[in-house]
């Protein structure tokens, strides 16, 4: 017997992914979300998934004991790039209903993931889900720089080891001068140009000609030039592919597959980096079946005692 998991938010579904890659075993996997595109690669990679539509209309289900309830509620009013509008904005304003959710089904183990934010606003989300959050760059296992902060109470959680990929380690026949890529964002679809590479230091790019990376690093071009470069050798530089961002979000290559090019972009953007989830839910591996978990009401017990 497995467990059964209610997924807020739930994207693409790479909390499913983390799950069936670590060997954890799901009896019933809830999905709330509302992207149709997210939607339908989840389906086509999960047909079991029972999907339930908007977070905020959860209310109106019927749904079996919930063992493990995760979710990444909506950032762009934490995040950096954003306005700041903290828990004003409509979309963050959300976390209360993961919240909600969470005093509801009660379940014995939670997930909530979010951008690094001001400490005032983590604060306020650590009140109110009575853990504190552990910070975890997924530079460390993946090829993707990427800041989150995870909240949850599943037991042992610990920062992972790096594995030392580089951003070169994923690539297919095409060159970058940094470790790590930055700034894959539900946005990256919209492009980027040398301009932007250089002196914004935003949407990543690569290269397919070794030696006109080598030149333009070693002689940056200043920035009115930039145009003129990138139309005069535009074959030699390249956004990343979408395979290319699974493998950075650690996600199996084409498991977006299926929807246009611009929507691959933009959930791999939104989602989680696999491998950090899954070693976060290692501590699951010993959970022994559902019914160690059903129908116990107590947040954070010790079973074992």
């Amino acid at each position: 017997m497995g467990i059964n998991v209610l997924s807020l938010f739930d994207g693409m579904s790479c909390g499913q992914i983390a799950l069936e890659r670590i060997g954890v075993d799901v009896d019933n996997y809830y999905a709330s979300e509302i992207d149709l595109h997210a939607i339908k690669v989840t389906q086509a990679n999960y047909p079991n998934t029972k999907q339930l539509g908007s977070v905020t209309e959860l209310e109106d289900w019927e749904l079996p004991h919930i063992d493990l309830l995760i979710g990444g509620s909506p950032c762009q009013g934490f995040s950096s790039a954003g306005k700041g509008l903290n828990f004003e904005d409509p979309r963050s304003k959300l976390f209360f209903e993961y919240v909600r959710l969470l005093k509801e089904t009660n379940p014995k183990y939670f997930l909530l993931e979010n951008v690094y934010m001001k400490q005032e606003w983590q604060d306020i989300i650590s009140n109110a889900l009575g853990v504190k959050p552990i910070d975890i760059n997924s530079s460390l296992v993946s090829a993707g720089m990427r800041r989150r902060l995870y909240w949850t109470n599943i037991p042992g959680v610990s920062i992972p080891n790096a594995n030392g990929v580089e951003l070169t380690d994923v690539l297919d026949n095409a060159f970058s001068d940094k470790q790590k890529s930055f700034c894959i964002d539900a946005n990256y679809g919209k492009g980027s140009n040398l301009k932007r590479y250089f002196y914004r230091g935003s949407r990543q790019i690569v290269f397919t000609d070794k030696n006109f990376m080598d030149d333009l690093i070693l002689n940056k071009p200043n920035i009115e030039d930039c145009n003129f470069i990138g139309k005069e050798n535009r074959e030699k530089w390249r956004f990343l592919t979408p395979e290319e961002c699974e493998r950075i979000q650690t996600v199996p290559v084409g498991y977006t597959s299926g929807v246009p090019k611009f929507w691959r972009y933009h959930m791999l953007g939104n989602g989680w980096t696999v491998d950090v989830v899954s070693h976060l839910f290692k501590g699951l591996i010993n959970v022994k079946t559902v019914s160690t978990l059903t129908g116990i009401k107590d947040l954070g017990v010790d079973y074992d005692k």
